[in-house]
């Protein structure tokens, strides 16, 4: 119709399970959650920071660190060239020293926008190196996951890095240190068969896939329909395998606690730090 309004697409966002529109403004001051269904849109690693660590308290390891091609795989160095422009970042995770709640922690989040968080060399040396630091500082390690597995493009230097950031996790365990992952949408492959269930806490938002193998493989391998939801965050917390589903709203709150609990403070009925242990 004529007097009909026109409105630009990008002032909306269609939400994939509800089908509903919803404002852009709307969904960026929700943090990425739908507000009609609390459907959790994937975010970046940069702005997982801002809302999860005390404001200005985030400060950057290995910035500089970037991957090479180092196999001369086909089509790698465009692929990640392409990465860093659309990412704004010179790797799939960022690794820092932070706080959350005021409380002292190694920060490790991933980020799907570059080549949807998969593991490459660099992406292992970071978070072997940010484990190293947290375990020479005595500090506890905060890793939020998304990954879609090792990175084929560097063949079997990727999968190495399933060992090495294993081992500095094991290292940081055996000084007796706190190590909490959070695991978000997707994890899946090499991460997920590494650091990423390797926490003392392991936490998840909402619906989030979390796999080693997609479903159609296993449904192939075993010759069997696998369940609706499998593979799904409410799945594994059922299973045993995760510890809790928490809000994307929730999570900062959820951190703090735990991170109160481990430094050995006793909190009064009123909530008020009493003393330390």
């Amino acid at each position: 119709m004529e007097n009909q309004p026109f409105i630009p697409d990008e002032l909306w966002v269609k939400c994939p399970v509800c089908k509903n529109p919803v404002l852009s403004a709307d969904l960026n001051e929700n943090n990425k959650v739908c507000p009609k269904c609390g459907y959790h849109f994937r975010i970046a690693a940069r702005q997982r920071i801002r809302i999860t660590a005390d404001e200005g308290s985030f400060r950057e390891f290995d910035a500089e660190m970037t991957s090479e091609n180092v196999i001369d795989f086909p089509d790698y160095t465009r692929k990640l060239k392409n990465a860093r422009i659309n990412s704004g970042e010179n790797e799939s995770v960022i690794t820092g020293l932070a706080s959350i709640g005021g409380y002292p922690v190694v920060l490790c989040v991933m980020n799907s926008q570059f080549m949807m968080g998969s593991m490459g060399r660099v992406t292992g040396e970071k978070i072997t190196r940010a484990f190293e630091y947290a375990t020479e500082n005595k500090l506890p390690v905060v890793v939020f996951t998304v990954s879609g597995g090792a990175r084929m493009q560097e063949g079997i230097l990727s999968l190495m890095q399933m060992a090495k950031t294993s081992g500095a996790v094991k290292r940081h365990s055996d000084e007796g240190l706190l190590y909490i992952t959070v695991l978000t949408d997707p994890t899946t492959g090499g991460v997920t068969a590494s650091f990423a269930m390797e926490g003392d806490i392991i936490l998840s938002e909402p619906k989030a896939l979390i796999a080693f193998a997609g479903p159609r493989v296993i449904e192939q391998t075993i010759r069997q329909k696998l369940p609706k939801d499998f593979q799904s965050a409410e799945f594994l917390l059922d299973k045993g395998f995760i510890d809790a589903v928490v809000p994307r709203g929730e999570m900062r709150d959820t951190l703090t606690k735990i991170l109160r609990l481990h430094s050995g403070e006793i909190l009064t009925e009123e909530g008020e730090t009493d003393e330390r242990i």
